[in-house]
């Protein structure tokens, strides 16, 4: 297998490059790397390192991570050098578990770092965590019943089957996440949201409870970092954060809480009929305190997307804790008028006793507690 050396925020590591004559894709290396997710990395370990300060541990007590699904190890390598907690490193490949040892060696990180050569469903039920992450090429579905089971503190999730969670590949969805997603404007929150629904009904099994540090969808993934809390009681306040989203195509929407409910087949605002998206989170996405403190380290760390990390962790602080946002654009179509900033449609719907933020998801998009009829009241008037 034929490596080279990458160097990713203060860890330079081997990763495996593509045999003569292949596609330079990820997937075409003998080992999987992605330097795409280079971004997705540097906010782990800012993210992992602002939950530890969290913490509070116990110097005598150690904290034990693991990655996995590790492929070319790249993440865990990085937290344990970066970070300098207990961190294992799991792959059921022959390759990657070979890689990883060497990488391990050439870091002299051996004192801290341990390699594993499992299947990471068996690794995960054979032990406890306090810090459990899932980066899978594809789907983290078929783990996430074992990561519940095995994690203590904070479960780290990665997905980047986008289609099946957003509703594009629709059966697929289905048979995954055992929810009903939409594939419309507001698809990529949707995807957020169906992954973390699906968590929470793993996590509840195990009479655990979750809190969302920090969502996103970014390109063509979703990750999230969820603090884990203990108790049947902690579950069951939980699941009332769950439920589904009633959707016309005049745009007009409604969160309905709870997992055995009653919606209305038409909509109330135009009377056509209504379709259903879920089970899903329907909680908080994002705790801007923890936000902060990400950024803080971001910035304190030497990370080659600094930048733009920062950038879209401050959007996700700031956006309003509200299932779904609209698309500017799309309402403006809708309406045969031109789309003004979106900075002065939120200034406009603020001044007017609505709450309304930016959002990560889409820069044409917004959330706010305006209805519908408000929001297209004030686009018109401010044209």
């Amino acid at each position: 297998m034929k490596v080279r050396s990458v160097k990713e925020g203060d860890t330079e590591v081997l990763v495996p490059v593509p045999e003569e004559g292949a596609n330079f894709a990820p997937s075409a290396a003998p080992v999987f790397f992605n330097p795409v997710m280079e971004m997705n990395r540097d906010i782990s370990i800012a993210a992992t390192s602002a939950f530890l300060k969290r913490m509070e541990p116990d110097p005598e007590k150690k904290i034990t991570y693991v990655d996995a699904l590790s492929a070319s190890g790249v993440r865990g390598l990085r937290v344990s050098n970066e970070i300098g907690i207990h961190t294992t490193l799991n792959d059921w490949s022959e390759d990657a578990f070979e890689l990883i040892k060497q990488n391990i060696e050439e870091l002299d990180i051996g004192d801290h770092t341990f390699s594993s050569h499992k299947n990471a469903n068996v690794l995960l039920h054979e032990k406890h965590f306090n810090i459990v992450d899932l980066d899978p090429f594809g789907t983290p579905a078929p783990f996430l019943a074992a990561a519940a089971r095995s994690v203590i503190n904070l479960l780290e999730v990665t997905a980047t089957d986008t289609a099946p969670l957003c509703g594009a590949h629709l059966n697929s969805g289905i048979r995954k996440y055992a929810a009903v997603p939409f594939n419309n404007e507001y698809h990529s929150e949707m995807g957020v949201r169906i992954l973390l629904g699906k968590i929470a009904r793993e996590l509840s099994m195990y009479d655990k409870a979750m809190v969302p540090l920090l969502s996103h969808a970014t390109r063509h993934y979703v990750r999230s970092y969820l603090n884990i809390r203990r108790g049947a009681k902690q579950a069951d306040r939980m699941l009332k954060k769950l439920g589904f989203i009633s959707h016309c195509e005049c745009g007009h929407r409604e969160a309905v809480y709870g997992l055995a409910v009653h919606i209305d087949d038409t909509c109330s605002l135009c009377g056509k009929k209504n379709t259903i998206a879920g089970p899903l989170w329907l909680g908080e996405l994002h705790d801007p305190q923890f936000c902060n403190e990400t950024i803080e380290e971001l910035e304190m760390r030497n990370c080659g997307t600094k930048e733009m990390s920062i950038k879209m962790l401050e959007f996700c602080r700031d956006e309003l804790d509200i299932p779904m946002f609209y698309d500017q654009h799309l309402i403006c179509k809708k309406l045969g008028v031109s789309a003004s900033a979106i900075d002065t449609l939120i200034t406009e719907l603020r001044k007017n006793g609505f709450n309304a933020s930016r959002t990560h998801f889409s820069g044409t998009s917004f959330k706010t507690d305006a209805k519908l009829p408000d929001v297209e009241r004030l686009i018109i008037d401010i044209r």
